[in-house]
């Protein structure tokens, strides 16, 4: 069973910036997929962006391209986002998921929550304008 534990999120100012972090519980976190998702009062969770176990392929959003990063380091099992420019409709709870696949698999799947396995409870993000 993982454990994953999200933090960072806060109030900020439009163009403001925010780095989420998500550790993990799990020893073997360097063979989970990772991903980070939110969702917004009223909406469907969706997808933002997501890394492979090694780091070396990473997806995103349409929306959030160029603002945001997702990186992580598998010696602190943890994942980061890196949100920059930030905008009000950021504003969600951001979850971050883990899912142990090949690679050649999380390129097809990357953006279905329903591929995931293991879920943190989330943390607010909240972008004033």
């Amino acid at each position: 069973q993982v454990q994953l534990v999200e933090s960072g999120g806060r109030l900020v100012q439009a163009g403001g910036s925010l780095r989420l972090s998500c550790a993990a519980s799990e020893r073997t976190f360097s063979t989970y997929a990772m991903g980070w998702f939110r969702q917004a009062p009223g909406k469907e969770r969706e997808f933002v962006s997501g890394i492979t176990w090694s780091g070396g392929r990473t997806y995103y959003l349409d929306s959030v391209k160029g603002r945001f990063t997702i990186s992580r380091d598998n010696a602190k099992s943890t994942v980061y986002l890196q949100m920059n420019n930030l905008k009000p409709e950021d504003t969600a709870i951001y979850y971050c998921a883990a899912v142990r696949t090949a690679s050649t698999e999380y390129h097809r799947t990357y953006d279905q929550r329903q591929k995931y396995d293991y879920w943190g409870q989330g943390t607010q993000v909240t972008v004033s304008s």
